[in-house]
């Protein structure tokens, strides 16, 4: 039996005073067998030594941390260390989180829809879907929009291509946006009203010749130009700048091409196009500030709000100005 020193052992009133612990508190951990005292008086008082204050101390970090007594004796004796402590309860408070934010995202819901108790299950259940369970509902919104008629297989890809992806650990808001999409596309006549939507879109009007795969392809093709503009825009370039003409006339030669014909293999360029193309960016801003109203438009939305994606804006502005300033004869 180890030789214990009386003159460096503390009664508990003053292992209470340095631990911050209660003196029932400390009776208690002695009591359960995870700080034992070094050492009692003949009157059967508990005295302890420094040791055992610094595993108190230790204890009522852990205590605070929400970790038990059984996971306290194994750090103290040796059995577990405190990175597999801190480990298991970090798992532990990640579920714990998620948990909380799914609860407050209903929670809201709630507050703002009114809604009925049957609606309140639906949500719970929405919000603890998996991955492969919001893959599936996804699919068949999709497959069920499709059906009854054909649209172009290019644009059903672009379309089932735009699918919420919910992070591990969602926000908030992303699991708001989620549960209000989910309830969005399991409404038969949400369904039916975006299959009506796309299906004019493609069918009449224009649509016909903007949806066929060469005019698809032409649209691909401006991917690269448009990217130039939006970078140029968000850099501040100014539109009457060589680099702004650069934009202006890669533009134009796609946008001649277009309108190519085998008598004509392609619109003359003039300062006049070039004007009339500035005045369509103009208006095509107009329509890009209108607010969307369709359901379709809706459900992009809340896809870009569940992965908390902020679409960049076309710059039609800067593009009719690059446009003009290029119409412009260069000095």
């Amino acid at each position: 039996m180890a030789v214990v020193d009386m003159n460096e052992l503390y009664p508990i009133g003053d292992v209470a005073r340095r631990t911050g612990l209660s003196v029932s508190a400390v009776r208690y951990y002695a009591d359960a067998g995870v700080v034992t005292p070094a050492a009692s008086t003949l009157a059967g008082h508990r005295l302890y030594d420094v040791s055992a204050i610094a595993q108190l101390e230790l204890v009522r970090t852990l205590r605070e941390l929400d970790a038990g007594l059984d996971e306290i004796r194994r750090v103290l004796a040796g059995e577990a260390t405190l990175r597999d402590l801190a480990a298991a309860h970090l798992a532990l408070l990640a579920r714990h989180e998620a948990r909380l934010r799914s609860r407050r995202a209903v929670l809201s819901v709630i507050l703002r829809q009114d809604s009925t108790a049957e609606q309140v299950t639906l949500m719970h259940k929405l919000v603890g879907m998996s991955d492969d369970e919001r893959d599936r509902l996804i699919d068949e919104f999709w497959t069920e929009v499709s059906a009854g008629w054909e649209p172009p297989d290019r644009m059903v890809e672009w379309w089932r291509a735009a699918r919420p992806e919910l992070p591990d650990h969602p926000t908030a808001a992303q699991l708001e946006a989620w549960i209000e999409l989910a309830e969005l596309i399991r409404d038969t006549e949400v369904r039916q009203a975006v299959r009506r939507e796309l299906h004019e879109a493609c069918t009449t009007g224009a649509g016909p010749l903007m949806s066929s795969p060469p005019m698809l392809d032409t649209l691909e093709a401006a991917t690269p130009i448009g990217q130039a503009a939006m970078d140029a825009a968000r850099e501040r370039v100014p539109p009457d700048s060589p680099r702004g003409r650069e934009v202006a006339d890669r533009w134009m030669e796609w946008l001649s091409g277009i309108f190519a014909t085998p008598e004509s293999p392609a619109m003359p360029d003039t300062s006049e196009f070039r004007i009339q193309t500035a005045e369509h960016m103009l208006a095509g801003a107009a329509w890009d500030r209108t607010p969307s109203e369709g359901p379709f438009d809706r459900y992009m939305e809340l896809v870009d709000a569940v992965n908390d994606v902020q679409p960049e804006q076309f710059p039609y502005e800067w593009l009719a100005a690059a446009l003009r300033a290029s119409a412009l004869p260069v000095r």
